[in-house]
């Protein structure tokens, strides 16, 4: 009997028994393997170089039972075409050649999804379907690391009407394994999963895996869509694939600037994480601690000494610093410090600390400005409302920016008592033509100020700040609700409303940051996850 018949009966032994970790071990696709393997892609190359031949043979070897008992099982359609395809793939793979070796994963991957699909007897192929995707989805991010080959693959498919990425096939491919897994009848939706249903959050993870960790999490908004309608409780799958998909859809949420849902998922990943799977939980954390800095919620000391944080300590707690004070420069500082580490945390992690926090900032920093240069007023002018000048608030931004150019401070000579604080801040900009004034708190740098990139001045690069955006800013806040008040155009002010109720105008013109974003950033449920039937 030749190799290839002594291992398609075993095969057929294995169907009649249903043992689908069997089936799973003994279809093996990749190195390392026992020398059978290799004895049998040389027979096939030896003897079964046409398809059709080999296509009989796998029909002879296992054919279709019509009256099978109760508790055994038979070959159908879609697993002879299949084993077709595995025999294939073992005759014309060649390990040392990515691209190829993928091309004819790919057709086997989607052989195998065709045979889960079976409603009868599929349920045996959901292992061998993750063994097989395990290794498809591995030989896809290393080939998708190697441009020359997706350029070699991309010109091999030039002539289809929609071209796509390595990882976006890879990605289609693990949705039809997603999908005969959650359309699988064998248990109720709402009780403990059954069957195929057992598969639902694997390939869903892989998916999901595949869309967010390469910039294409837009494409996974059908995936989280149909596992809102059909599956089960997450609650019911076992812990390792729980937090994987609490992870990876909280990274979904953070990717689309959705961080009130993203953090909810971060924190229920890295709650139900067990402390010393701590390269787990540091992933996590890097997060979720980000996605409530964007919320205005900051990382207590005791949550950066924890081991898991050492790593991401130093950035975390400048940039909490820098939020509580208003230090635009310090801000900037620790985000030029840290740019390496948060770049190879994602691109989008690295934007949102950009950007995101930029606000908050300035909040503060107005709120500073306001605490130097507010007069309380007498008692016959008590009804009128406090105000932050404009203008005051441009000579803070303009100070800020000159120090980010590489101004330095000039030394300060002798000052008499001043009657408004707000004195001493329109001198920091008063040497605009560059030249050492006694009145000018700031000097220029040797060789002329410093060129910036468009994400280190306040605004953008080396732009001047004007009154109109200074007024945009203010304007910004108030629309964001992290100021209470309005702006008097003809006085250019900002009026603070509310400050007889709130006793202090400071309490009155800038709320809590976290409690103005959570009022409108809280929902009733998570989408994507899946928690019970009264949801």
């Amino acid at each position: 009997m030749s190799v290839t018949t002594q291992f398609l009966a075993g095969i057929r032994k294995i169907l009649k028994t249903l043992d689908g970790e069997a089936l799973r071990d003994w279809l093996k696709v990749e190195p390392p393997l026992p020398q059978e393997y290799y004895n049998l892609a040389a027979e096939l190359k030896d003897r079964y170089r046409d398809d059709d031949a080999l296509l009989r043979l796998v029909e002879s070897s296992l054919p279709e039972d019509d009256d099978v008992p109760e508790g055994q099982g038979t070959s159908w359609p879609g697993f002879v075409s299949f084993m077709k395809d595995y025999l294939e793939y073992w005759r014309d793979v060649d390990f040392d050649s990515l691209l190829s070796a993928h091309q004819l994963l790919t057709a086997l991957a989607n052989s195998c999804a065709t045979a889960l699909n079976n409603p009868t007897y599929g349920t045996i192929m959901l292992q061998t379907g993750i063994s097989i995707c395990n290794s498809f989805t591995t030989l896809s991010l290393t080939l998708n690391k190697r441009p020359d080959l997706t350029a070699m693959l991309a010109a091999f498919n030039s002539g289809d009407e929609e071209q796509k990425t390595v990882i976006e096939t890879t990605a289609e491919i693990m949705q039809k394994f997603f999908t005969a897994c959650l359309t699988d009848r064998s248990s109720p939706r709402y009780g403990q999963p059954t069957g195929k249903k057992l598969g639902i959050y694997i390939f869903a993870n892989k998916t999901l895996k595949l869309l967010v960790m390469n910039n294409k999490s837009y494409l996974a908004t059908q995936l989280l869509t149909n596992i809102m309608a059909k599956s089960p409780p997450l609650a019911y799958y076992p812990a390792s694939q729980r937090v994987t998909f609490l992870y990876l859809l909280g990274r979904y949420h953070f990717n689309h600037d959705l961080y009130w849902r993203a953090a909810q998922c971060f924190q229920e990943a890295y709650m139900q994480t067990p402390a010393y799977f701590q390269k787990h939980r540091r992933i996590i954390l890097t997060y979720w601690v980000a996605s409530n800095l964007t919320m205005g919620i900051l990382p207590s000391q005791a949550l950066l000494q924890r081991p898991e944080a050492q790593y991401m300590a130093p950035c975390y707690s400048q940039i909490s610093a820098a939020v509580k004070k208003g230090n635009y420069i310090a801000y900037q500082h620790a985000i030029k410090q840290h740019e390496e580490w948060l770049r190879s945390k994602g691109f989008p992690l690295y934007i949102t600390l950009q950007w995101r926090i930029r606000p908050m900032i300035w909040r503060t920093l107005a709120r500073r400005t306001f605490l130097l240069t507010y007069t309380p007023p007498a008692k016959d002018e008590s009804r009128k409302a406090a105000v932050l000048k404009l203008a005051d608030f441009k000579t803070a931004l303009r100070y800020v920016q000159r120090r980010l150019e590489g101004y330095l401070p000039a030394n300060p000579t002798p000052k008499g008592p001043q009657a408004n604080v707000n004195n001493y801040l329109l001198k920091a900009v008063s040497n605009s033509a560059g030249r050492r004034s006694r009145k000018s708190t700031l000097v220029p740098p040797p060789g002329g100020p410093k060129r910036l990139l468009a994400n280190e001045g306040v605004l953008t690069g080396n732009m001047p700040i004007t009154d109109h955006h200074v007024e945009s800013m203010v304007m910004s806040l108030i629309g964001q609700d992290m100021l209470h008040g309005y702006i008097a155009h003809t006085q250019a002010v900002f009026a603070i409303m509310g400050r007889r109720n709130r006793g202090s105008p400071v309490v009155a013109g800038w709320p809590p940051v976290a409690e103005v974003i959570l009022k409108r950033s809280v929902e009733p449920f998570v989408p994507g996850w899946v928690k019970d039937e009264a949801q």
